[in-house]
């Protein structure tokens, strides 16, 4: 009897000991997780930062200019919107997870990335909206 109660007890404290080791690493999936969803945000808006001056670039003399222009605004518009979306997502506090193994990406470092891909959109932005038109002299 006492040998099947000092089994019992084992087997408990390892059931204790895996629940304690699973919830440790789905704390580690949770940032993982975090992180990717905010790569592919900026990687969205990336896309369509290119797309954007790209569209400019090519539709200009298919298109009306006012046409290829819009086109590009509103693909870097969307690009910029993107980058907004991730570092709110990524920042945005939720339930508090069990503390991971894992090292977090520091806010300020994605806040300083993501501000700068906001300026380069904006500089995109005024380049399509206000550059001169390819093949044209000024």
């Amino acid at each position: 009897m006492a040998q099947s109660a000092g089994a019992l007890k084992r087997s408990a404290q390892e059931l204790t000991g895996s629940a304690d080791r699973r919830t440790e690493l789905a704390a580690d999936r949770t940032v993982l997780a975090a992180e990717r969803t905010y790569a592919a945000w900026v990687r969205t808006g990336l896309a369509a930062l290119a797309s954007g001056v790209g569209a400019r670039a090519l539709l200009s003399g298919a298109l009306p200019l006012w046409l290829a222009r819009l086109t590009g605004a509103v693909l870097i518009v969307f690009s910029m919107f993107c980058f907004a979306a991730a570092i709110w997502r990524e920042l945005k506090p939720g339930a508090p997870p069990p503390e991971p193994d894992t090292a977090r990406i520091p806010p300020v470092l994605l806040a300083t990335v993501n501000g700068f891909l906001a300026l380069v959109a904006l500089a995109a932005l005024i380049g399509v909206w206000f550059g001169a038109a390819p093949g044209s002299a000024r």
